[in-house]
C-alpha cells in the first residue's frame, strides 16, 4: 500500500488540486451561503489547492540539480508549512462563524481564540523555518531532509484541531448532523495521517488528507444546504397550504354568502345550490375528471344561479305556472349572474358557467343559443345537475317529479337538451341510487284529519307481492252534527304515489283510480275491471303473526300479476276484497282517507309473507296481447320489468332473428321496449344454474350492464328518420317489426339492430369464459310475437 501511494501520489495530488479548483468556482456561484461563510470556504479551498500544488512541486524538483530547482524546493516547502497552519486557521474561522450565526454566540469560546492564535504562530514559525534549518534543510543535491525542530511543525496541526474538537463537543447541539460529521472528519483524519506520516517518511498523506477533508467540508456543507433548503421549502409549503386553506375558507364563505342571498329570495330554493354542486361534482368524478377539475365544477355549480338576485320577487314567488313574461324575465338570470361573477377574475370559469349553464346541446337554449361542444364543458355538466335537482325538488307551482320520470327526461334529453355523455352518467347515478324501486317510497303520515270526504288523503302505500299490514286508530265523529262519519281507502296508481284531482296532474302523473272501499259492505269501482267483496269472520287470523287487538282498523294487502287481495278489518266488521286491475303492468297504492274523522297512530309494516300465483282467487280473465299464431319461438308478454323472457337461443357464429313488438296500453316510458340479453347458464335458460349475464341492450339505446363479466362498448345513433321520442313511443304502441343480428368473433359478440331511426351496435367482449352464450329477448310492458330465427350458423 505504501509503495502504491508513493508511486501515484503526484497524480493523486493533481486530481485533488483540480477538485479544489472546481469547488472554488462552484462556491463563487453559490447563492445559498452567507457571504462570510462563502469567503471562509473559498479561503480553505484555495489554501488546500496551493498546499497540495506546492507540495507536488517540491516532489517534482527534489533531487534535481540547478539553481531553479533549489529555489522551487525552498519556496514550495515554505508554502507547504505556511498553508498547513493557514488551513487550520481557516477551519477555526469556519467554527467561529457557525457558533456566531447558527449558535447565536456573542462571545467565542476561549479555546477557539487560542486555536486561532496558535495557527497564526504556526504561520510565523514557517517563515522563520524558511531562513533557518528548523524544520528542514536542503543539501547540495537539492534533496529535502528533516531538521532538528521538525516535530514543531506537527504540534500546531495536531494541537489546534484537538482544542477545536473540545469546542465542537461542547456546542454539538449547535451543529447540524451533517456538519457535525464533517468537522469531526476534518479534525481526526489529518491527525491520524500526521501520526502515520511520522513513521512513513517520503509521502505527503497529511497534506493530501487535509485537502481531502477540505473537499469533504464543501460536500457536507452542500448537503446541509440542501437539507436546510428542503426544510425551508417544507415550511414554506406548509405556510402556503395554510394560506391556501385560509383563502379556501374565505372563498367558501364568500360563495355561501352569495348562495344565502339567493336563497333568501325564495324559500323553495333553500339548499338547491348545494345539491346541484354535489350532483355536478359526482357527475364530473364519474366522467374521470381530476380532483381539481371536480372542485371547479363544484363551485361553478354552487354559484351558477347567483343571477336570481336580480330577478324581481314577483316572478320568483309566483305560485302559478310561469307566464310568458315570467320566462322572459327569468332568461335574464344568466346575464345578471355573469355580470356579478365577472369581477372574480381569478376564477373566470365561474362567470362563464353562470352565463352558459342554460344553453341546450341542440342549440335551443339561452342566452347565446350555443350548440354541442360550443358550450363550455363545465356548463354542460352543471346543466345536467341543475335539471336533476330542479325536477326532484318541490316548486311553488308543482310537486317534485317521480324519479322514473326524471330518468326518462335524461334518456330522452340526451343529445337534445343535455350532453349525451353527462346525461348517460346521470342516468347511471339514478339507477345506482334507486336500485330497489323508482316509484315513490315516502312513508305515510302518522295522523290524518278528514273533515269533508277525501279532503285529506295519505301518501300512497305501495302494494306488492310482499304482504303489508296497515293499522290505525280512528277518532270519530269530529262533528257529531255533521251526519255520516267513517274511514275508507282509495285504490289507485300514479307516477308519484299520490292521489290527484287536477286534470293537469292526472295527465302528468298518469293517475288512475281503481276504486274506493269502506270498512263495511260498501265500495265503488272506477278503473278496476272488477271488485268483489266477501264478509269474513271478524276474529279470523289471516297472517302467521296473528292479529292484535290494540288497534281499531287493520288492512292486509298483497298483489300478484293483475289481482290484488285485501283483508279489511274493524272491531265490528271484516271482509276480503279482490280487485282485478286493468292489466298486469299496473302498480297499486292504498291511500287512507275518510269523512268526519281523524286517523291516528298509522303504522305500516311487512308481515314477512308474500303472495304467489294462485294465492289470489281470479275474478277476471287475464288480458293477453299475444293470443295469436306463434313462429319459431313462443310468444311472450312482459307485464313488468323483465317479468318474462323468450327461451334462450345459442349463438354459434352468426344469428339473425326477427320479431314483432308492441308496447302494452299502460306503457308510457321510453324504456318500455324490448331488451336483448346475452348470457350463459347450465340449462340455457334465463336465471338458470350458474347464470352469468354479459350484456343487456334496450332498444331505446341503453346498456345497463357492468364491466365485471364482459366489457361492453355501446354505440347508439339517431338517424335523420328518427321521429322523436313521443312519436317513437306511439309507433311502438301500435306495433313494430324488429330485426336483430349477432355475430361472434372469438370472445367478441357484435350485436346490431335498428328501429325507427335508432341505430344500435353493442360489442360485448366476454372475459375468461368458454361456455355457450345465449340470446334471449325480454323487456318492460311489451308483447313479443312472431319471433323467427332467420339464420343461426
Amino acid at each position: 500500500m505504501y509503495e502504491f501511494i508513493k508511486d501515484n501520489q503526484l497524480n493523486a495530488m493533481l486530481i485533488l488540486c483540480g477538485a479544489c479548483g472546481i469547488l472554488v468556482f462552484l462556491l463563487l456561484n453559490t447563492r445559498f451561503l452567507s457571504k462570510s461563510r462563502k469567503k471562509i470556504l473559498i479561503f480553505m479551498e484555495l489554501a488546500a489547492f496551493f498546499l497540495l500544488w506546492f507540495d507536488r512541486e517540491a516532489y517534482v524538483y527534489a533531487g534535481s540539480p540547478g539553481q531553479k530547482s533549489y529555489y522551487m524546493i525552498k519556496v514550495s516547502n515554505f508554502m507547504v508549512f505556511f498553508l498547513t497552519s493557514a488551513i487550520v486557521f481557516g477551519f477555526n474561522l469556519y467554527i467561529s462563524d457557525w457558533l456566531t450565526c447558527e449558535g447565536k454566540q456573542t462571545k467565542l469560546p476561549r479555546l477557539t481564540n487560542i486555536a486561532g492564535g496558535l495557527s497564526v504562530i504556526g504561520m510565523l514559525l514557517s517563515i522563520v523555518a524558511a531562513f533557518t534549518d528548523l524544520y528542514y534543510y536542503i543539501d547540495e543535491n537539492n534533496t529535502y531532509h528533516r531538521g532538528s525542530g521538525f516535530l514543531i511543525a506537527y504540534i500546531i496541526p495536531v494541537l489546534c484541531p484537538l482544542m477545536q474538537y473540545v469546542v465542537i463537543r461542547q456546542y454539538r447541539k449547535v451543529f447540524s448532523k451533517l456538519i457535525y460529521i464533517a468537522v469531526n472528519l476534518y479534525i481526526f483524519i489529518p491527525i491520524v495521517c500526521a501520526i502515520t506520516q511520522y513513521f512513513a517518511y517520503g509521502i505527503s498523506i497529511v497534506n493530501m488528507s487535509m485537502v481531502a477533508v477540505s473537499i469533504s467540508m464543501y460536500i457536507f456543507t452542500y448537503l446541509d444546504i440542501n437539507n436546510t433548503v428542503e426544510h425551508a421549502h417544507e415550511i414554506e409549503i406548509q405556510n402556503m397550504q395554510g394560506e391556501q386553506m385560509r383563502m379556501q375558507r374565505l372563498f367558501d364563505q364568500t360563495a355561501m354568502a352569495f348562495v344565502s342571498a339567493v336563497e333568501k329570495k325564495d324559500d323553495f330554493a333553500k339548499g338547491k345550490a348545494a345539491k346541484v354542486a354535489e350532483c355536478a361534482r359526482k357527475i364530473a368524478k364519474m366522467a374521470g375528471k381530476s380532483d381539481d377539475e371536480c372542485e371547479k365544477v363544484y363551485y361553478a355549480a354552487l354559484l351558477h344561479d347567483v343571477g336570481l338576485i336580480g330577478i324581481p320577487d314577483s316572478v320568483i314567488k309566483n305560485s302559478a305556472d310561469p307566464s310568458k313574461w315570467d320566462y322572459e324575465v327569468i332568461r335574464k338570470k344568466p346575464i345578471i349572474g355573469e355580470e356579478i361573477l365577472a369581477s372574480i377574475t381569478e376564477y373566470p370559469y365561474l362567470s362563464e358557467v353562470a352565463h352558459y349553464s342554460h344553453e341546450r346541446y341542440n342549440g335551443t337554449g339561452y342566452p347565446k343559443k350555443l350548440r354541442g361542444r360550443e358550450i363550455p364543458e363545465i356548463a354542460r355538466i352543471v346543466a345536467v345537475a341543475d335539471a336533476y335537482v330542479t325536477m326532484t325538488s318541490k316548486k311553488r307551482y308543482r310537486d317534485e317529479r317521480p324519479m322514473f320520470m326524471v330518468r326518462e327526461a335524461f334518456v330522452k334529453g340526451a343529445g337534445e337538451e343535455f350532453d349525451p355523455a353527462f346525461s348517460e352518467i346521470m342516468v347511471k347515478i339514478i339507477d345506482t341510487e334507486n336500485k330497489e324501486d323508482l316509484k315513490a317510497t315516502a312513508k305515510p303520515e302518522s295522523e290524518l284529519t278528514c273533515k269533508e270526504y277525501r279532503d285529506n288523503i295519505s301518501i300512497g302505500i305501495p302494494v306488492s307481492e310482499s304482504i303489508k299490514r296497515i293499522r290505525f286508530e280512528c277518532e270519530m265523529p269530529l262533528d257529531p252534527e255533521n251526519g255520516f262519519f267513517a274511514p275508507s281507502i282509495v285504490l289507485f296508481d300514479s307516477y308519484d304515489g299520490r292521489t290527484h284531482s287536477n286534470k293537469k296532474a292526472i295527465e302528468g302523473y298518469r293517475y288512475l283510480e281503481y276504486g274506493e272501499v269502506w270498512f263495511d259492505k260498501h265500495s265503488i269501482t272506477t278503473a278496476a275491471r272488477k271488485i268483489e267483496e266477501k264478509e269474513i269472520d271478524a276474529d279470523r287470523d289471516d297472517s302467521k303473526e296473528g292479529s292484535k287487538k290494540d288497534f281499531t282498523y287493520e288492512i292486509l294487502a298483497g298483489l300478484c300479476e293483475d289481482h290484488m287481495r285485501l283483508i279489511m278489518r274493524s272491531k265490528e266488521y271484516a271482509k276480503e276484497v279482490i280487485v282485478a286491475l286493468p292489466n298486469g303492468s299496473k302498480d297499486a297504492f292504498i291511500g287512507l282517507t275518510g269523512e268526519n274523522c281523524r286517523l291516528k297512530n298509522i303504522v305500516v309494516e311487512k308481515t314477512g309473507e308474500s303472495v304467489g300465483i294462485g294465492d289470489i282467487p281470479r275474478i277476471a280473465k287475464p288480458i293477453s296481447f299475444i293470443d295469436q299464431l306463434e313462429s319459431d319461438i313462443k310468444n311472450v308478454q312482459i307485464d313488468r320489468t323483465r317479468s318474462a323472457s323468450t327461451e334462450g337461443i345459442e349463438i354459434k357464429n352468426k344469428l339473425d332473428i326477427s320479431f314483432r313488438t308492441m308496447s302494452l296500453p299502460g306503457a308510457s316510458l321510453v324504456w318500455h321496449c324490448p331488451y336483448i340479453v346475452l348470457y350463459s347458464s347450465d340449462d340455457g335458460k334465463i336465471n338458470g344454474g350458474n347464470y352469468k349475464e354479459y350484456a343487456l341492450v334496450k332498444l331505446n339505446g341503453e346498456n345497463d350492464m357492468t364491466e365485471i363479466l364482459a366489457e361492453n362498448k355501446l354505440d347508439m345513433k339517431k338517424k335523420e328518420e328518427f321521429p322523436g321520442w313521443d312519436e317513437w313511443k306511439a309507433i311502438n304502441k301500435k306495433g313494430l317489426d324488429c330485426e336483430i343480428s349477432v355475430e361472434r368473433k372469438g370472445s367478441q359478440y357484435i350485436l346490431k339492430t335498428e328501429n325507427l331511426g335508432i341505430y344500435i351496435e353493442n360489442i360485448a367482449i366476454i372475459k375468461n369464459e368458454n361456455r355457450p352464450v345465449y340470446l334471449s329477448i325480454t323487456g318492460d310492458q311489451i308483447a313479443l310475437t312472431d319471433i323467427r330465427i332467420m339464420k343461426n350458423q
